[in-house]
């Protein structure tokens, strides 16, 4: 028999205005039926008289459910919190304490963690401390057994929660918020966050705990702000949710992920968080490649800044970019490089068409210096790859077609990122991820489906043999090559009658023209691309 879930209630900043919040609650109730909890977070008092709070505290008037709040984030509110370890403020409304671990007779585990950040000592009575976050940590994390918390309730947001989410509004999540709560969330992987303070509703897209092919599938997280009791802009302050306790549940039905799972916010810098060190946003790293510029007489050069590189009597020395161990026909320096067939140069990455291509405007994007594979690329390569993605698929989209982009990193030496359009009118995304998983399925070749805001690089290691399909929509499919996989499966999908109908193609080697042919193909690209070329801005 399924467990029953538990029906709860989490709540913003309620600022001392009781009757408001248990008034709601009541209407919820009667209306929903009864829940079992009530979860209060950030400011429980306010600022106003003490008349409303002292109904309650008497006995007077009384919370019509079981309420859970946090302690003080502010000197003013300090004297309702007489013991630090947790007492009961008034019938039914519970203090839980500066920081802890709260289990129900359900089960269900809420770690909770009172106050503001400081690093002041001694601690003021508001606060938490870099110490108060070891402890709880300490608590909880040292068994192997240890999998994650259902529920954490803090008052402060975590600093960077919105790294690869949604929008958060007015809230800059790089400057607002708590890195020691952000290390904390990293380690305790509560299945749900609530915060406030903020004066705002923010429902994170859920983010996953685990790196995708590479480590045990674990559950999600749901990071909640909520917005201040009876706040005039209606902002959302109470927030129903059901959950069934972790310890619980199926296994499998735990760690099932949402359809919008994002890659966790805090992963690369859970260990500067805990620290209590800001987790400092990647470096912008100054780049001076020269390259040649396909709008000016061979030999002259422009730096990535669009000035002449004569303009300047001490250039900066460019950064060299990995070497070939020997000929290569995709590195930009190389003789061996067709550059007739190259149709736009940024400083980075390069695009060429393609050679054998499925159609006219079959354009590859490749990198300047010597890589093998997207999973070895620098981050400042990996940037220049997803601006040349958006803005392919921009130009593409505004000629009536999508773009499908595939790599095969399997007997190749240099980074090749195929990206082949295809009409809309010829069939949806839907048509084309059904025709790469068909195929695959008749040829005995594992297609995974990865989430859209995964990383390849967390999923295969370098030098790993891989193929990898990204969609328009943003969907990837990734196959893991552990012995031997068909050189042209990318491009006999794309050439099926499922697709562009031009089987003859699949093969480059059928598809070749003369250079005369090619040049004007080049030629004509390079126009057509000219008003969505990013390298052009200043």
């Amino acid at each position: 028999m399924a467990q029953k879930p538990l029906r709860l209630l989490a709540c913003g900043d309620v600022e001392g205005k009781f009757d408001v919040l248990f008034n709601r609650v009541r209407a919820i109730q009667k209306k929903s039926g009864n829940f079992d909890l009530l979860l209060c977070v950030g400011n429980f008092f306010g600022s106003t008289p003490d008349a409303e709070w002292e109904e309650y505290k008497t006995g007077i008037k009384k919370a019509p459910i079981q309420t859970y709040v946090l302690g003080a984030n502010n000197q003013e509110t300090v004297k309702y919190f007489q013991d630090a370890d947790g007492c009961e403020l008034a019938e039914n409304i519970t203090y839980l304490g500066r920081k802890g671990i709260f289990t129900g007779s359900s089960g269900l585990q809420i770690v909770y963690l009172s106050g503001t950040e400081s690093v002041d000592e001694p601690v003021p009575g508001y606060s938490f401390s870099p110490k108060d976050v070891s402890s709880l940590r300490t608590m909880l994390c040292s068994t192997s057994q240890f999998k994650g918390v259902d529920i954490l309730l803090t008052s402060p947001w975590p600093k960077y929660v919105g790294n690869f989410g949604n929008s958060s509004g007015e809230v800059d999540t790089k400057k607002c918020g708590s890195a020691l709560i952000s290390g904390l969330a990293t380690d305790l992987k509560p299945r749900y966050h609530f915060a406030a303070l903020e004066k705002t509703y923010y429902e994170r897209l859920p983010y996953r705990n685990h790196i995708v092919l590479q480590e045990t599938a674990q559950h999600a997280t749901r990071f909640i702000a909520l917005a201040s009791v009876g706040n005039p802009e209606k902002k959302k302050y109470l927030y129903a949710f059901s959950i069934v306790p972790m310890k619980l549940m199926d296994a499998a039905e735990l760690v099932k992920q949402p359809p919008d799972v994002t890659e966790n916010p805090y992963r690369k810098s859970g260990k500067e968080a805990s620290m209590g060190k800001p987790i400092p946003a990647p470096e912008e790293e100054s780049a001076c490649q020269f390259f040649f510029d396909l709008n000016e007489k061979q030999g002259r050069k422009r730096s990535s800044t669009g000035r002449d590189s004569k303009s300047s009597p001490h250039p900066k020395q460019p950064r060299k970019p990995p070497q070939p161990p020997g000929p290569c026909w995709f590195c930009l320096a190389s003789p061996e490089v067709e550059k007739h067939l190259v149709v736009n140069i940024g400083t980075h990455c390069y695009l060429a068409l393609a050679k054998g291509g499925l159609s006219d405007d079959h354009v590859l994007i490749l990198p300047i210096g010597h890589y093998q594979s997207v999973v070895e690329l620098s981050a400042e390569v990996v940037e220049e790859v997803e601006k040349y993605k958006v803005t392919l698929r921009r130009f593409f989209k505004s000629r009536g077609k999508r773009c499908v982009l595939f790599e095969r990193n399997y007997k190749s030496h240099h980074l090749q990122l195929q990206v082949i359009p295809v009409p809309l009118s010829r069939c949806t995304t839907d048509d084309i991820k059904d025709a790469f998983v068909t195929q695959a399925e008749q040829q005995q070749i594992e297609l995974l489906e990865i989430p859209e805001h995964s990383d390849i690089k967390q999923i295969a290691q370098p030098g790993a043999a891989y193929f990898y399909v990204e969609l328009d929509t943003g969907e990837k499919l990734f196959h893991r090559i552990k012995k031997n996989f068909p050189l042209q499966f990318g491009r006999e999908v794309l050439a099926s009658e499922a697709i562009l109908n031009i089987p003859d193609k699949s093969d480059w080697r059928q598809c070749q023209v003369s250079k005369e042919e090619e040049e004007m193909l080049a030629r004509r690209f390079r126009k057509d691309f000219e008003p969505f070329d990013f390298t052009l801005d200043d």
